[in-house]
């Protein structure tokens, strides 16, 4: 049977006919409503010439290809077995087959298929599931049961998924600690452009999601695909153009050799590779996979606080009356979140001892967190708590009484003075659990900010990422109600296997609105902003030394799970004032900023960034425009606002955040000056605004609604 999976103006064709390995011969543009005879004169229609000095049948790329059907890319399966056992030889060259009819199924507006694959002889059976949800995202994944004796070795299980020629242009990721997500663009050449992280935990150089399109794809146009690991830790993806087949992109877990070994009757399942289809640019990618999160069961079900955080304020130095300013400034300006940082616990005054020891410190907290927390809630703030379960101390009581603790060998490297834990060990997974369930029963703790400051460097990603997933899990059904932060030095491990098991993610450890204007535009593609925590810091950035005027930095934290990461019972009582109006913006906006359509608008002039969130009905909007860099030119061209309703007529006024903005120009556009203007949305989007000439990182911010 051809099976062909419709949804959001998709459309997915797998050729499963006969006995051979379903293929997938169109992931792409809708292709109408085609009965059966229509499928097969399509599947039949897409099968290639025989060229010549090649295989003596057509060759098409199976779900899972391999060198048995003539596929000489590389393979989205890889396995083995010990030499000597009956099925090794079968087991390095598999020849699957189908085994039983595909299984479709239909829930709500997802649709779906799973193929069963198997050959006997090498003793493998795999599954292949392929979904498509209700908004066009794309999921594809394999489970792999060895049904013989002899164990089973899997190096690869990946999805690779063929895309049209004409995807000639390639964009992804790279970048480092306080700079994550910078953006690379280049031809996709004959040969394979692999993308592996193997850091354990994603890394800031993560490819994070690997775009193929026809060359000049923009935030606004272009035809697009792109594929993304839905796993948190080793991965690889890859884009690979032959002159002996089709293009492919590629996507899966990076697994060691001998990592995963799988006894008679086991299984290994695969991450999901999440893929997506576009033809209205890269903002179509965000448009279906920010609507199919929010659509998900670990969907935030309520309004993300505004928070503040103490570290970047305090850092180690904790006392209750130490923080008792900082809570008076918090609950001043409309903080609804506080969360005590790294230092609260049994002898960790430094960064170097006392990880894995998860007892508040009596030392510094004489009476346990209570007087704390009662005073947050005095104030009429949740409260919040830092914990890094994955890591562990050298010097701490729980390395010294369990050595097996620590992951790697002994004289193992370090990484800022600290290891990792290992929670594969007997009874480590079962002692962390058990300390953070106590505290979080003894506490009321609204929210756990959830670290992981280093790389794993060790072999073994697959069997610590599964088994953190399981801790989470169980702490998720334990404390339903607690919410949970991902962090990893800021963005190292921001991915969507974890994006299902928290509440949200910190994109990097700089505060810098300047780095966090490319930051929250690259990982913003696949994130909604509700989970991208976004603080104002200090005027003077902590990882970068760079000066920001407050009007830049609370214009950039506007859009996302809004912070502060400063200590503002130090700022003026001016700047508190701003902060506070900023917060009443933020709380009074949020319904909109988090549940609206992201939208990114391509500029003429590379230092202007132009990105705005538009509500389902098309009749409100906030948009920044923000500089990061001097204008290449003197006058910019207008600004568009894409994505409202044409028809309607819209009032546009400047949202004045931290004051006004450093402008180059004697006078501002005379709409500017007057305070609001009134345009339809077709003018908007076609003709635009004229902005100020904003001087280099200054940024104005939008408010647009419809007119009564």
């Amino acid at each position: 049977m051809v099976i062909h999976l419709r949804a959001a103006g998709v459309s997915v064709l797998v050729d499963a006919r006969g006995t051979a390995v379903p293929t997938l011969i169109h992931w792409g543009r809708d292709l109408g409503d085609l009965g059966d005879d229509d499928l097969i004169l399509v599947a039949d229609a897409g099968v290639p010439a025989i060229p010549p000095s090649s295989i003596d049948i057509p060759l098409r790329v199976s779900l899972v290809p391999g060198v048995s059907e003539g596929w000489t890319g590389r393979p989205g399966l890889a396995l083995w077995r010990l030499e000597g056992a009956v099925e090794a030889a079968a087991t390095r060259s598999t020849r699957l087959e189908q085994s039983g009819a595909p299984v479709v199924t239909r829930q709500g507006g997802d649709v779906g298929a799973a193929f069963t694959v198997s050959d006997r002889a090498a003793g493998v059976e795999i599954v292949i599931e392929i979904e498509l949800s209700a908004e066009g995202v794309l999921r594809v994944r394999s489970t792999i049961r060895n049904i013989a004796a002899a164990p089973l070795m899997i190096d690869a299980a990946a999805s690779v998924l063929p895309v049209p020629e004409r995807a000639r242009e390639l964009l992804d990721f790279s970048g480092l600690w306080a700079h994550e997500g910078r953006a690379i663009r280049r031809p996709l050449e004959h040969g394979i452009h692999s993308r592996e992280g193997r850091h354990g935990r994603g890394g800031h150089d993560s490819a994070f999601v690997l775009v193929a399109g026809a060359p000049g794809f923009s935030w606004e146009s272009g035809e697009l695909w792109s594929v993304h690991a839905a796993w948190s830790g080793d991965t690889a993806v890859w884009a690979e153009r032959s002159a002996l087949g089709p293009t492919v992109l590629g996507a899966g877990e990076l697994l060691a050799a001998g990592e995963v070994v799988l006894e008679q009757g086991e299984e290994y399942v695969a991450p999901w590779t999440v893929a997506t289809y576009s033809r209205h640019g890269l903002n179509g990618i965000s448009d279906r996979v920010h609507a199919w999160i929010r659509r998900g069961e670990h969907s935030p079900r309520r309004p993300r606080p505004a928070i503040l955080n103490t570290w970047e304020a305090v850092y180690f130095d904790h006392s209750l009356e130490a923080l008792t300013p900082l809570i008076d400034a918090a609950r001043e300006v409309g903080v609804e979140r506080f969360v005590l940082d790294d230092g609260w616990f049994r002898g960790r005054r430094d960064d170097r001892r006392a990880l894995g020891d998860w007892t508040v410190d009596t030392a510094v907290w004489p009476d346990g967190l209570g007087p704390l927390i009662d005073r947050v809630h005095a104030a009429g703030m949740e409260f919040g708590l830092w914990v890094e379960p994955e890591m562990i101390s050298l010097d701490s009581d729980a390395a010294r009484r369990h050595p097996s603790w620590v992951l790697g060998r002994e004289g193992a490297l370090s990484w800022r003075h600290q290891h990792v834990r290992d929670l594969t060990a007997e009874g480590s997974a079962e002692d962390l659990f058990a300390h953070l369930d106590a505290l979080l029963r003894r506490y009321d703790i609204a929210y756990l900010k959830w670290d992981h400051n280093r790389d794993l460097l060790s072999v073994g990603a697959h069997a610590q990422t599964s088994a953190a997933y399981a801790l989470i899990d169980r702490l998720r059904r334990a404390h339903p109600t607690v919410e949970i932060e991902s962090c990893a030095s800021g963005g190292a491990r921001l991915d969507l296997g974890m994006l299902t098991r928290v509440d949200r993610v910190w994109p990097s450890d700089t505060n810098d609105p300047l780095e966090r204007q490319r930051i929250h535009g690259s990982l913003g593609l696949l994130i909604p902003p509700e989970y991208l925590g976004a603080h104002v810091g200090a005027p003077r950035a902590h990882t970068t030394g760079r000066r920001a005027d407050l009007s830049f930095r609370l214009a950039t934290a506007l859009f996302g799970s809004a912070g502060i990461e400063w200590d503002i019972s130090r700022a003026s009582e001016s700047e508190r004032h701003e902060v506070a109006e900023w917060l009443g913006h933020y709380k009074r906006l949020r319904p909109l900023l988090h549940s609206g359509r992201v939208v990114r608008v391509d500029t003429a002039d590379a230092a202007q960034v132009v990105h705005g969130v538009i509500d389902p009905a098309r009749l409100a909007a906030v948009f920044a425009v923000a500089m990061i860099d001097s204008s290449a030119g003197a006058l910019p061209p207008p600004v568009r606002f894409p994505g409202l309703d044409p028809d309607a007529w819209f009032d546009v006024r400047p949202l004045i955040l931290g004051g006004a903005p450093l402008t180059i120009a004697d006078r501002p556009p005379r709409w500017f000056a007057e305070g609001s203007i009134r345009l339809t949305g077709r003018v908007l989007a076609e003709v635009g605004l004229p902005m100020p000439l904003l001087a280099p990182e200054q940024a104005i911010v939008l408010e647009l609604r419809a007119a009564p």
